[in-house]
């Protein structure tokens, strides 16, 4: 809604500047306004005030870009936009800028740039008698016969005044004297020409040389004056005047004719001989810029170039040019110097109005104002404008050769941010001159970008157990806009599962995207989550996008073995009962543990530390297997001791140790007999009364052991639930699911016991391994070796 409101707008605006342009072409084409200003005013004098004249209120000015503009690169104006007031920008001189010329106009134009509308106007500089008369020769020669009769005049050099109207030159006088007065002759071209007349024959014998003051006065207040020296010579009769061949000359010269080259070549003949008829070319009435471009040769008449012509400034010279004899007579004639134009000045590319930056899309956006000017004429001073065609730009021509470069589409600062636009300007002369002008526009952006991550989704992992606020990775986004509009803030996205603690698992860092774990994740409660994670740009209005990131908990090896058979609860150990008969291999009983870490971290090895007969029980180093490594003799100790380690496969590695109790009976019913520290404990009594006790016992007993052992084999035979009866059963068997597929040590579905354990009177207990399948004897044993051919070359024994 916004965006549409303001393209509205901006279409409301575009209307008025096209209806101000207009109104502005139409008031630039009607009569010029005239103001008037005296020469040499200080800078930022006061000229006249154009509220009035433009139609405007002060506060407008501002707001409607006014300024002045004019021909050429200085200004020599200056509008005050808090006023209305034109001011100078510098000291004006008349007679620099003008010359001769009166009246003295320089025109300037009033442009409005908001919307474009230009106002003519012309300033008028008034002349004021800043310049004296000044005489170019200090001393002025007249060579006079003295034959010449009363009443003849003489024409002498005039003064040149710089001023104009009034404040030029107006009148001269001449020191008083017995044998001349001063005329004053009006000239067609309004020069004042001042010639002396002879009032008294002159005698070269009397006085052969007169010294007379010439006075030129201007007529400003006060006057200025000049003067010059007038040295009249009193010569012989000379009674024939040089006589030219032409009184007009007209030539035409390139304005770069080298400086030497002859421009034209006057002559003049005199009737007289000897010293009366040798001529001599000088100039007459020659003003200061034809004596500084024009050379004659006195003797030859010869008008040579002393210094480069430009048609711009000066077009045609008219030349004065008198042949004196050597009496003093003298003819003239005048030379007309026509200067032919050639193309020598490139255009000339004045900006009055430049924007070096604005904002992607916007359409029909004015980017500059200029005028072109060629001071050449003809076709040397027409000129054809244009920029390059690639260019989201077109040139559009105004009045007074003025343009304006205007876009023709909407920019887009991620497809350019940066444009050269070259203005060519080049005239139709032979050869052609161009100039050429370079404009940088800068696109500024807009936010209309969103950010984009890297990748849609991330993959982060973790190894349980991590310290607090660790960096586990990071997310990263990036914005194809510029300044704030790119620059990104990340955030965590609300959970889709409401069960997650996500607040309390990870942060992430605002400014970067760095992902940080908030406390220690346990892979055994926790192994994987994901959540989203969002990145916003600065804007206005800001623009967002968001990734999934998925973060996978490692297991770390911070999990023991745990040992479920046989039971390490503090209780009375569990004895195991091996019959002395049983053959190597023989299943002694199975360790059963368990890891609660995974992979490796959880494979479990089983190892017999310590036997009391080392050689005789080996363990089977994957399933924890303990079966016998040999035949039992009766030589070998009826009670045995084995610490087994089970150690799972991290890194590092943990392990715990199981103690087991073994049993060695003929039959199963050989009584359990006292823990080896008992005996130990008694064989620290006297050595004759062990002996004769042990005599005596075995001397009386013997008879009574083999009654009770042939009873006890005959009750066994004869009912086996005799001696269950008597026994503490498990209420239930282990579990069925603890199966090791892959041989990493809990109990095999193979083998399941059942444990019995009685209490009596003795000094001990019996604890009797029942195996659930049919038969124990030698069938069963078969059946175990049938399961494990390779029992002994596989099993690790200790």
């Amino acid at each position: 809604m916004e965006a549409r409101e303001g393209k509205e707008r901006f279409l409301k605006q575009r209307q008025v500047l096209i209806f101000f342009v207009l109104l502005g072409i139409a008031q630039a084409g009607s009569a010029p306004r005239h103001y008037s200003v005296a020469e040499e005013m200080e800078s930022g004098s006061f000229v006249a005030n154009l509220l009035k004249d433009l139609g405007l209120e002060v506060d407008e000015l501002a707001a409607r870009g006014a300024r002045v503009v004019s021909k050429g690169k200085k200004m020599r104006l200056h509008l005050d936009r808090q006023t209305g007031d034109l001011l100078l920008n510098e000291k004006l001189d008349r007679e620099g800028l003008c010359g001769p010329t009166e009246p003295c106009v320089l025109p300037f134009q009033v442009l409005l740039e908001n919307p474009l509308q230009f106002f003519q106007a012309e300033l008028r500089i008034r002349d004021i008698n800043d310049h004296s008369p000044v005489f170019l020769d200090k001393e002025i020669i007249l060579k006079i016969p003295e034959s010449i009769a009363p009443g003849t005049a003489f024409l002498i050099e005039c003064a040149q005044d710089l001023d104009v109207g009034s404040n030029g030159l107006q009148s001269y006088t001449i020191s008083p004297n017995s044998h001349f007065h001063l005329k004053l002759q009006n000239s067609s071209d309004g020069i004042i020409l001042p010639q002396l007349v002879l009032d008294k024959a002159l005698d070269r014998e009397g006085q052969s040389e007169i010294m007379l003051t010439l006075t030129a006065l201007d007529g400003g207040t006060p006057p200025r004056s000049g003067t010059a020296l007038v040295r009249i010579e009193v010569v012989d009769i000379n009674d024939n005047a040089p006589e030219f061949a032409k009184l007009l000359y007209e030539v035409q010269v390139l304005e770069n004719s080298p400086i030497g080259s002859q421009v034209a070549m006057v002559s003049a003949r005199d009737l007289d001989i000897g010293a009366y008829g040798e001529i001599s070319y000088v100039f007459s009435q020659a003003s200061e810029d034809i004596r500084k471009t024009f050379r004659i040769n006195a003797k030859s008449g010869e008008l040579l170039l002393t210094q480069k012509l430009d048609f711009e400034s000066i077009q045609t010279y008219t030349l004065n040019i008198q042949a004196i004899d050597g009496g003093g007579l003298s003819g003239s004639c005048v030379v007309l110097v026509h200067v032919i134009d050639l193309n020598d000045n490139p255009p000339e590319l004045t900006m009055s109005t430049l924007i070096n930056e604005i904002p992607e899309n916007l359409p029909e956006t004015v980017i500059a104002v200029f005028s072109v000017s060629d001071p050449d004429s003809g076709d040397n001073g027409r000129m054809v404008c244009s920029i390059q065609d690639h260019l989201p730009f077109f040139l559009k021509p105004s009045v007074e050769n003025f343009y304006t470069i205007v876009t023709n589409t909407a920019l887009d600062r991620e497809m350019r941010s940066e444009y050269n636009i070259t203005i060519t300007v080049t005239d139709m002369g032979t050869p052609r001159l161009k100039t050429q002008h370079n404009i940088t526009l800068l696109v500024s952006d807009v936010n209309d970008n969103a950010p984009a991550f890297t990748q849609t989704s991330y993959t982060l992992f973790l190894r349980e157990n991590n310290s607090p606020a660790l960096h586990i990775g990071s997310v990263s986004a990036t914005d194809r806009d510029a300044g704030a509009n790119a620059q990104l803030t990340y955030s965590l996205l609300p959970p889709r599962d409401p069960q997650l603690p996500l607040a309390s698992l990870v942060s992430i860092n605002a400014d970067n995207g760095h992902l940080f774990a908030l406390r220690a994740l346990d892979f055994e409660a926790l192994q994987a989550f994901e959540f989203r994670v969002g990145a916003t740009d600065r804007g206005s209005p800001a623009l967002s996008s968001q990734a999934l990131v998925r973060v996978q908990v490692l297991d770390a090896n911070d999990n023991a073995p745990f040992v479920l058979y046989p039971l390490q609860n503090g209780s009375a150990p569990c004895t195991e009962l091996v019959p002395r008969a049983a053959e190597p291999g023989y299943l002694v009983s199975k360790v059963v543990a368990v890891d609660a870490d995974s992979g490796q971290n959880a494979w479990l090895s089983f190892q017999l530390l310590k036997a009391t007969e080392p050689g005789l029980f080996g363990v089977w180093a994957h399933n924890g297997e303990v079966r016998t490594a040999r035949l039992l003799s009766e030589r070998d100790a009826a009670k045995h001791r084995l610490l087994v380690l089970v150690k799972d496969n991290g890194e590092p590695a943990l392990s715990a140790s199981v103690t087991l109790h073994v049993l060695l009976v003929d039959g199963f019913s050989q009584p359990y007999l006292p823990l080896p520290e008992a005996a130990a404990d008694q064989a620290q009594a006297d050595p004759l009364t062990v002996y004769l006790v042990i005599a005596l016992a075995s001397v009386s007993s013997l008879f009574l052991f083999s009654v009770l052992a042939f009873i006890a084999v005959r009750l066994c035979r004869r009912s086996r639930a005799a001696w269950v009866g008597g026994c503490s059963v498990p209420e239930g068997h282990f579990p069925g699911h603890l199966v090791d597929v892959s041989g990493t040590g809990t109990l095999s579905q193979s083998y399941q016991y059942e444990v019995c354990l009685m209490g009596g009177s003795g000094t001990s207990e019996f604890k009797f391994l029942k195996p659930i399948l049919p038969n124990f004897l030698a069938p069963g044993e078969e059946r175990a070796s049938e399961a494990n051919p390779n029992f002994r070359n596989s099993s690790e024994f200790s």
